[in-house]
């Protein structure tokens, strides 16, 4: 099946870090994310078997690997470490994964939560909520491209 908008299957984001990998699920069709789950990570490895178990649930039509850069759009080690996690998921499940810039994505995601938590909708916020909350931020961004990349093409 090719790889457009219409392609009605999920996407997958991931919100790489050192000890957990956040992940949200959204689709391109109706252009919504919503946060899945936290991966625990060791050292920025996660459990490959638990992704995969995730993949093969899903069946996503494509992965997204947040690229964390400084707010000046320079380089940080995570970045490399980020670089690395997409290589070998592209590598590993044999699929496309694209590379989103996730400058602010935790922050953003942080202010979401609280917000919601003051609102009375949320009662405390985990690092790893956040975690998940900042894979659908990225998954959002993404989403917001490819429908102007979209709209531009017509």
């Amino acid at each position: 099946m090719p790889d457009t908008p219409l392609d009605s299957r999920p996407i997958l984001a991931f919100d790489h870090g050192l000890r957990r990998i956040g992940v949200a699920v959204g689709n391109a069709l109706t252009a919504t994310a919503s946060p899945l789950t936290t991966l625990a990570a060791r050292d920025g490895i996660p459990d490959w078997d638990a992704i995969g178990t995730m993949l093969a649930e899903w069946q996503p039509r494509a992965l997204l690997v947040g690229l964390p850069y400084n707010l000046d759009g320079s380089r940080q080690d995570m970045t490399d470490r980020a670089e690395k996690f997409s290589r070998r998921l592209a590598g590993r499940f044999q699929m496309p994964v694209h590379l989103v810039d996730e400058r602010l994505s935790s922050a953003e995601a942080e202010q979401r939560l609280k917000e919601l938590r003051q609102a009375g909708s949320r009662k405390r916020v985990a690092k790893g909520d956040i975690d998940s909350a900042a894979a659908c931020i990225i998954l959002e961004s993404w989403l917001a491209k490819e429908g102007q990349d979209t709209h531009a093409a017509d």
